[in-house]
Formats: structure tokens, C-alpha cells, sequence
């Protein structure tokens, strides 16, 4: 089945009709739960100012007490603060006590230091509390906090693997409402993880039945609507109403401060999408590849129905026509097939290069929020509301622009700007902010755009495999993420370079890539657009005789 024969047999449903607008706003609401808590780790993995617990049994004076704490100069701020990970030793200090010596008589250089053995105390003015303080994942456990973050995108990675396999055996909708229950369960069950470890196992599986869910909704409206309509829903419905999930979770993370009610606060609203299990149907497209023609037609004639519109007796005759034992002969590509041509494997290499650092500079900055001078929660927000543009921009260039220059602008001057917030004065906070949210507003824009970009140069028999392939391999970017925010305890200015050069050096780079804009989709790796450099171009090779006719006499015309 070829999607020119679904669509024009279902051409009589028309385009932006009443059946295709209720499916567009089902398949967007599906998406929200995905903005709304794909990154709430940034409030419940967040970690507080915090210090080392001086027990009342170590019968120090009040005096010694608020001296306990050796000051060191912070890397952020660069001034001096009390040890986070360190206290001087405890057995001095109460030999001083006793004796009667104050402070200011002793020199606390030649006292020795120790670590944290009775555990910390946490700043509780912004959380209540958060995983960090619950297993304290601070000073020599302080490398889990990120590894958190990197596990739920291994599981993102996992579930981009075996989301589409499913979704071709079992179906669209089932793997979407199974993806959806998984995922709301197991984001409750984490409220009951007994240790760090199980709560990462967990963890991982919400990543995995998050992106299943994303995937599974946005195959199915690409295949149940309407060419007109899934334009929009890919570009504007889909992100936009992600967006809009990403905007409500600060306001919950506000009101809920405790990490175990954070939980539930973003868990028990995405209960209520379950119901629209009754309201949205199998994919037509995959019922008819797996010959369940009578499901696909009734679909089809409730659709007609609802916009009001007369069915054919017959309405996929393309299926009735085709001889049974006559079967086309087609080649069967793979994942290995992108690396096996040299044009085709140098797109996939610069396509992968570019989708890493589009998901390091994304996710990376979007992790930050939390760090950012002022309110995270409101920090935070203003990164949600800064994509909704970016999406609506993504979908004017990808109409009018040059498919490279889009690309290539936005991650270059994404790139760029985060290469002056080291320059930035320390007073001037607001400045430094604002690049960073400008940074975030090239990487979403990248985002949309290159998913599209990359859908468009390759052929019809492989492009499935090739989006799936380059959303696998720009997991590698998501799982590092983590660590680049991590990189701060070192140099508070160390990610912005390491993203910012990373990012702008991807945007030289994607000015390699063969343009697509204008041109028909390729069916076939022959007419693909080739790399340059790589290999002679070669001419499209026209679908049939009468294809040859019509280009044979417009040649004449000319």
C-alpha cells in the first residue's frame, strides 16, 4: 500500500473538517503528560544549599558549634561560604571546648577536617525536600544526581528502540494507551522507591514509556490525518501542546515542594487522558497492512459520517483491484544499509553529529534552570514559554526557507550567543539569563526543524528506519546532558563554552548537507539528493511511462 493510494482514497473526507480537528486536538493532549513531566527532575533531583550536620552529642559550645565549618570560596559566585562537603574535626574541636578556648584563640588552618559522617543539613526555604536529601546524593555521591537524569534517557533511548517495533506488531493505539498507563504508573510507583537504585530502575522505565508515548501519538496522527492537517499537527500541535505541558509543571512544582507530592501533583491529572481511549481510533493505514480491510473501512465510513460526507460503496479499491498472487519485488533496507553507501553514509554520519548537539544543547540548558540566578520555578517557565515562538518560527522557515539555512542559522547563532555569557559581569545576572534563554530558543527551534529536514532527504524505503536511527543515536547527547550542568562544580562557565562551540561548530557543519526544500520526496535511495562531494548527481528517475510522457513533452515546449 502506497500512501498516494490511502490518500486519495480517502480524499472525499476533505481536509480540515470536523472528524480531522477532534483527532488534532486527541493526539495533541496525548503529547501534554510528555512536556508535563518530561522535565520535573530539574525540581525533584534538584539540589539544595546544604552542610555538614553537627550532631548534639559532639557537646560543642555554641561558640565552636557555628565555627565547625571550615569557609571555602564558591566556584559559582566566587565568594567564600561554608564548606558543603567538609567539617573540621570534631574530637579538636571538643578537646578546645573543654578547655575553655574560644575560636579566635586557636588557629583553625592547623585543625584537621573530616567528612560529613553524620550526614547533612539542607537548606529548606525553596524544597521541602528532594531525592538528594532523601538519599543523599551530595559530595562523594553527589555523581548520581546527573546519572538520574542520564538513566531516564537511557530508557528513552530503549523505548525509541522498541516503541516502533511494537507499534508495527501490536498496533498504534494499544501501544499508546499501554505506553500512557506504564508511564503513569511507574511515575507513582517512584514514590515508594526504598533506595536510590530502585528509584532509578524506575526511573528509567518512565523514560522509556514517555517516549513511547510521544512516538506512538505522533505516528498515529501523521497516519490518521489528513495531508493538510498532519503538517500542522507534526509542527505546531504536537510541539505546541508539548510546550504547554512544559509550562503548567512549575506551577505544580510551586505548590507542591515536596518531592513524594510532586510525584503524584504531575502523576494523578495525566490519569484523566486515559478515557480517550474511546475517542480515538485505530490507524486506518496500519488495520490495512495488516489486511483487517473491514476495520480500516469502518473507521473511514464514522469519519465520513461525522463530516457529513457520502462514503463510497468501495472506498479502498486500489486493495479490490490488486491481483492477490501479484506481489512487487522491494528491497528491504535496515539500519546497517545508512552506513553502507558513501553518500548516504556521510548524511547519516553529519546527521547524527547534528542531532547529538542539538539534544545536549536542548536538554542541557533546559536541565540549567535550576541554577539560574532567582526563582527556579520561574526560571524554569520562562524556558517552557520561550519554545512556544521557537516552535511557531520553526514552522514559517520550514515554509519559506532554504531547508540549510534554517538549520544552520538557528544552531549558529544558538551556539553563539552562549559564547558571551562568560563575558557577562557578575551583576549582571538578568543579561546572562537572557542570552541563556535565547541559546534555548535556537536549540528548540533546531529541534522542529531538524526532524523534518532529516524526513525529507531520505527515500521513502528508508525513511522510517533513517528518523529512527538518528533520534537513537541523539540519545547519546540526551545521556550526557546531565553532566555538562555537572561540569559547573569545575568552571561556572565551562558548559556554556563546551555547548556554545559544540552547537555553532554542528551549524558549520550542517551547511554540508544537500538541500530539499522545494523538491519532491525521494522514493528511492537513486533519487536521493547526494552529499556533496561524495558522488555525481543523479537524475530523478521518473515514476512511470506517464511521468516520462509528461516531462518528455514539457521538454519539447521548452
Amino acid at each position: 500500500m502506497s500512501d498516494i493510494d490511502y490518500d486519495k482514497s480517502t480524499a472525499f473526507l476533505g481536509e480540515s473538517q470536523p472528524y480531522q480537528w477532534r483527532l488534532f486536538i486527541l493526539l495533541s493532549l496525548a503529547i501534554v503528560p510528555v512536556g508535563f513531566t518530561g522535565l520535573s527532575v530539574v525540581f525533584f533531583a534538584d539540589t539544595p544549599a546544604h552542610r555538614c550536620r553537627i550532631p548534639v552529642e559532639a557537646n560543642l559550645s555554641a561558640a565552636w558549634r557555628n565555627n565547625s565549618i571550615p569557609l571555602e570560596r564558591d566556584q559559582e559566585s566566587g565568594a567564600v561560604a561554608p564548606s558543603r562537603c567538609a567539617r573540621y574535626n570534631l574530637e579538636a574541636l571538643r578537646g578546645f571546648s573543654e578547655t575553655g578556648l574560644e575560636p579566635g584563640d586557636v588557629n583553625m588552618s592547623s585543625v584537621g577536617k573530616e567528612r560529613c559522617s553524620d550526614g547533612w543539613e539542607y537548606d529548606d526555604s525553596v524544597y521541602v525536600s528532594t531525592i538528594v536529601t532523601e538519599w543523599n546524593l551530595v559530595c562523594e555521591d553527589g555523581w548520581k544526581t546527573p546519572l538520574t537524569s542520564s538513566i531516564n534517557f537511557g530508557g528513552v533511548l530503549a523505548g525509541s528502540f522498541i516503541s516502533g517495533q511494537l507499534s508495527d506488531r501490536f498496533g498504534r493505539k494499544i501501544v499508546l494507551f499501554a505506553a500512557m498507563t506504564i508511564h503513569t504508573a511507574f511515575y507513582i510507583l517512584q514514590i515508594f522507591a526504598p533506595s536510590w537504585p530502585m528509584f532509578a530502575a524506575l526511573h528509567f522505565v518512565v523514560g522509556m514509556s514517555r517516549v513511547s508515548t510521544y512516538i506512538s501519538a505522533f505516528v498515529l496522527g501523521m497516519e490518521i490525518l489528513s495531508p493538510h492537517m498532519r503538517t500542522a499537527f507534526s509542527s505546531l500541535g504536537v510541539c505546541l501542546f508539548f510546550a504547554a505541558g512544559y509550562m503548567l509543571m512549575p506551577l505544580v512544582a510551586f505548590l507542591f515542594r515536596d518531592w513524594k507530592s510532586l510525584l503524584l501533583g504531575l502523576s494523578l491529572p495525566c490519569c484523566a487522558l486515559l478515557p480517550l481511549w474511546c475517542y480515538i481510533p485505530e490507524s486506518p493505514r496500519w488495520l490495512l497492512s495488516q489486511g483487517r480491510i473491514e476495520e480500516a473501512e469502518l473507521i473511514i465510513r464514522n469519519a465520513a459520517k461525522m463530516n457529513k460526507k457520502q462514503a463510497p460503496e468501495i472506498i479502498f479499491k486500489f486493495l479490490q483491484s490488486a491481483p492477490p498472487s501479484a506481489e512487487k519485488k522491494k528491497t528491504s533496507y535496515n539500519i546497517c544499509d545508512l552506513l553502507r553507501w558513501g553518500s548516504l553514509c556521510w548524511l547519516s554520519l553529519t546527521l547524527w553529529i547534528v542531532w547529538n548537539s542539538v539534544n545536549i544543547a536542548y536538554f542541557a540548558l533546559s536541565l540549567n534552570t535550576s541554577n539560574l540566578h532567582g526563582d527556579p520555578y520561574s526560571n524554569c517557565f520562562l524556558s517552557a514559554l520561550v519554545e512556544v515562538p521557537a516552535y511557531a518560527l520553526s514552522w514559517v522557515m520550514l515554509r519559506w526557507w532554504p531547508r540549510r539555512l534554517c538549520l544552520s542559522t538557528t544552531l549558529i547563532l544558538g551556539g553563539a550567543v552562549l559564547l558571551f555569557i562568560p563575558f557577562i559581569p557578575q551583576n549582571l545576572t538578568a543579561i546572562a539569563v537572557a542570552l541563556e534563554m535565547l541559546g534555548k530558543f535556537g536549540a528548540a527551534t533546531a529541534f522542529t526543524i531538524v526532524y523534518a529536514y532529516t524526513a525529507e532527504l531520505y527515500p521513502t524505503v528508508l525513511r522510517n528506519t533513517a528518523v529512527a536511527a538518528c533520534s537513537m543515536a541523539s540519545r547519546v547527547g540526551s545521556i550526557i546532558a546531565p553532566y555538562f550542568i555537572y561540569l559547573r562544580s569545575y568552571w561556572v562557565s565551562l558548559p556554556y563554552v563546551l555547548m556554545g562551540t559544540i552547537t555553532a561548530l554542528s551549524g558549520v557543519l550542517s551547511l554540508l548537507l544537500p538541500e530539499s526544500h522545494g523538491l519532491p520526496l525521494p522514493e528511492t535511495v537513486e533519487q536521493m539528493q547526494p552529499f556533496p562531494g561524495c558522488c555525481v548527481k543523479k537524475p530523478y528517475q521518473l515514476a512511470d511511462a506517464k511521468d516520462q510522457e509528461e516531462a518528455a513533452e514539457k521538454q519539447s515546449l521548452s
